[in-house]
C-alpha cells in the first residue's frame, strides 16, 4: 500500500508499505476513509522543525475509517463498521493516568519503544498512522460512527475532541459570552461549539476575510478584523462594559489579548500550539481580575461523545473541510494550507 513517510525535517516521502495484519486478540483492521491534515504535520514539516516526530513513521493521525477485520477478543466490532480512531491512546500504567489525566500520559510524546507498544504512543508522530489505506489499532482506540456521517467530516473526530474536552473544562453556560482569537479550523470549531452549548454572543478575533466569513456561518454572532478595529471595544460594547466570560486562545501566542477581553473572574483556555512564543505577560492583570487560564490539550475521554455530536449534524461541519485530495496530491494540500488558501484539507487513499 502507499503511505505518506516522513523522513526528517522538511522531507517526507510518498512510498510502499506492507498491510498491517490483525496480529493480536485486540486488534482492529481499519480500512483508511479520510486523514485530515493537521496543523501539528505543518509543523514537524519544517525545518527547523516546531514539533518533534519519530522519522520513518506513517503521516496522518485525525482519521475515520471502516473495520477491515477484528482480533478474536473483539465482539463489539464488525467488518463494515465506520469508526473513528483516538490516536493517543493513554499507557494506563503511569502516574498521571492513574490520576484521572490520560491526557497528559508521559508516554504519549516519547519516541522512545515503551513496555506497552500498542499503548501510550501517539499514532501519525511517534507510530504509524493514517495517511495510508489500512491502519491496524487496539480496540480500545476505536469508536463507532453512524454510516451516515460522510466520511469528509467524520475525520474531524479527533480535532473536535480536543475542542469538546476544553469547551467542557470552560463550562459556557447557556447565557454566556465568548470570544475566540484566531479562526482557522480550530477556532471555527470552538466557535461552532461554545454557541452550541449556549453562549449567546461569541466574538472571533481573525484578520483574513475569507475566515471572518467562514466564522460567521460556524457560530459566531460579531468578527473583527483585528488591524481594523479595536477588539476590546468590541467585547466591551457586547457585553456591557464588562468583558467576556470566556476567551478561547486558538493561535498560540495572544494571552495578553486574552486576559484584555475576559471580565474579572472570566475564563481562558490556551489551546493554540506555538513552541517558541514567549509573549510579555500582564501579572498584575491577571491577579487583579483573578483570572482562571488553563491549556486544552486532547480530549481522552470525549471521543464517544464527539461521534455523537457529529452523528446529529448539530455542528456546520461543511464550512470547515474545504479541500478533498488523493494521497498522491500530499503536496498540493500542503501548499494550500502554507498559504493560507484552505481551512481543513482531508486526504483519502486512491487504491481501492
Amino acid at each position: 500500500m502507499k503511505a505518506i513517510i516522513f523522513k526528517k525535517p522538511g522531507e517526507y516521502a510518498y512510498e510502499d508499505r506492507p498491510v498491517p495484519q490483525v496480529e493480536k486478540p485486540d486488534d482492529v483492521q481499519i480500512k483508511v476513509l479520510g486523514v485530515g491534515i493537521c496543523g501539528t504535520d505543518l509543523h514537524v514539516l519544517m525545518d527547523p522543525p516546531m514539533h518533534p516526530a519519530k522519522p520513518g513513521i506513517i503521516f496522518g493521525h485525525e482519521y475515520c475509517g471502516e473495520v477491515a477485520a477484528v482480533g478474536e477478543a473483539v465482539d463489539w466490532l464488525k467488518p463494515g463498521d465506520r469508526v473513528i480512531v483516538d490516536p493517543h491512546p493513554p499507557c494506563g500504567c503511569c502516574k498521571n493516568c492513574r490520576s484521572d489525566r490520560p491526557g497528559q500520559c508521559t508516554t504519549l510524546y516519547s519516541q522512545q519503544d515503551t513496555p506497552w507498544p500498542e499503548h501510550g504512543v501517539t499514532r501519525g508522530l511517534f507510530a504509524d498512522g493514517a495517511l495510508t489505506s489500512y491502519t491496524c489499532v487496539p480496540a480500545h482506540s476505536v469508536y463507532k460512527i453512524s454510516k451516515d456521517t460522510p466520511w469528509q467530516l467524520a475525520a474531524l473526530a479527533e480535532p473536535l475532541s480536543c475542542v469538546g474536552y476544553a469547551i467542557e473544562k470552560l463550562d459556557i453556560q447557556a447565557g454566556d459570552t465568548a470570544c475566540v482569537l484566531g479562526a482557522g479550523p480550530m477556532g471555527l470549531l470552538f466557535a461552532a461549539m461554545a454557541k452550541a452549548n449556549g453562549a449567546t454572543k461569541v466574538i472571533v478575533s481573525e484578520p483574513y476575510e475569507y475566515r471572518r466569513e467562514k466564522a460567521l456561518k460556524c457560530g459566531a454572532t460579531r468578527v473583527v478584523d483585528p488591524a481594523k478595529e479595536d477588539l476590546k471595544a468590541v467585547c466591551l460594547e457586547e457585553t456591557d462594559g464588562l468583558g467576556v466570560d470566556h476567551c478561547i486562545e486558538a493561535v498560540g501566542q495572544l494571552l495578553p489579548t486574552a486576559i484584555d477581553m475576559i471580565r474579572p473572574g472570566g475564563k481562558i483556555v490556551m489551546f493554540g500550539h506555538d513552541e517558541t512564543a514567549m509573549p510579555p505577560v500582564r501579572l498584575a492583570e491577571i491577579v487583579r481580575k483573578e483570572a482562571a487560564i488553563f491549556g486544552g490539550f486532547l480530549g481522552k475521554y470525549y471521543f464517544e461523545k464527539t461521534a455523537r455530536i457529529i452523528e446529529s449534524g448539530i455542528l456546520p461541519l461543511e464550512e470547515i473541510v474545504t479541500h478533498t485530495f488523493p494521497l498522491s496530491e500530499y503536496e498540493k494540500g500542503l501548499e494550500l494550507l502554507r498559504a493560507g488558501k484552505a481551512l481543513k484539507v482531508v486526504m483519502y487513499p486512491e487504491e481501492y
